[in-house]
């Protein structure tokens, strides 16, 4: 007995040959002679080092390691041909890809995408997460929503959701540290920070702090923390580690379920925000990407 397995086309004809009792109907289905297919059965038979057909006048019957071989064979590719067509499916769905940054998508996005499955359940979504902004960034998404100043983003984008924030943490930091009503107070409290570039591109607790004109030295002592991401800054906020600013449209949904409370005057930049960007060519996906991320702020008042 040959210890090489047999190949999957040889099993398949085999299956064939099984399911039809006939080597001719075999070779016709396959376009092969009905000698090509004896002799591949034969082969098989050699590799297995037993018979699996009994020749008749009229066809051919399985032999009890027939039998065997195929409760077998034909459970494996009926596997693989329903793999191929998922696999063939799969290529055939459109599928739209948005770029955005890591808080959108994780605070945003990501608890709002079943609305547009349910609209457009034969689309896929891609989501490219990335807080590095490529110069060629409309190339490489059908959508974009990115972060930025009417000056930087206004002449191809809409402005989707206008900076707008407030200082926010859980109802238990607040009852045990607060109350937070006067900037002043909250300027003694420990704070949660989202490291950013300076000038900041966003409101962060330095600028917070100079619009109400309240002096604030950042390394007081008052055991403040930082992240590199905002997403970690909200876990640290609901862990009751601080205050942190909180970006309505972001931390709206955490604030509905009391999670997170307001701890301070709110301020706003409205020419600043999250503008979302279509590429250079659209499509219908695309459009319709556009269309759902739209529609869904203004269902939300956001």
């Amino acid at each position: 007995m040959s210890g090489r397995t047999p190949e999957l086309g040889w099993m398949r004809l085999f299956v064939e040959v099984a399911r039809l009792g006939s080597l001719s109907a075999a070779a016709a289905l396959f376009g092969l002679s009905q000698p090509a297919v004896s002799y591949q059965i034969r082969r098989l038979e050699e590799q297995f080092g037993v018979s699996l057909l009994r020749r008749q006048h009229r066809g051919v019957e399985l032999t009890a390691e027939g039998e065997r071989l195929l409760e077998v064979t034909a459970k494996a590719v009926g596997d693989i041909d329903a793999l191929a067509r998922s696999f063939r499916a799969e290529a055939q769905r459109p599928v739209v890809r948005l770029r955005t940054d890591y808080a959108f998508s994780a605070l945003w996005l990501i608890p709002r995408m079943d609305g547009f499955r349910l609209l457009h359940p034969d689309t896929d979504m891609q989501i490219v997460a990335t807080q590095r902004l490529a110069a060629g960034f409309r190339d490489e998404a059908d959508v974009a929503v990115v972060f930025g100043t009417r000056g930087e983003f206004g002449a191809v984008g809409t402005l989707l959701l206008p900076e707008r924030i407030v200082p926010v943490c859980t109802r238990g930091f607040l009852d045990r540290n607060g109350p937070f009503d006067d900037p002043r107070q909250l300027a003694k409290a420990r704070l949660i920070h989202l490291d950013a570039p300076l000038p900041s591109p966003w409101f962060d607790w330095r600028t917070y702090f100079a619009e109400f004109s309240v002096p604030r030295d950042i390394n007081a002592g008052r055991g403040d923390i930082s992240f590199n991401t905002y997403s970690l800054v909200i876990q640290a906020a609901l862990s009751e580690q601080g205050v942190a600013i909180g970006w309505m449209g972001l931390v709206d949904t955490l604030l509905s379920a009391h999670m997170l409370v307001e701890a301070g005057p709110p301020l706003e930049a409205p020419d600043r925000g999250y503008w979302l960007v279509p590429p250079r060519s659209p499509n219908l996906h695309s459009e319709r990407l556009s269309a759902w991320l739209s529609d869904e702020v203004k269902r939300n008042g956001e």
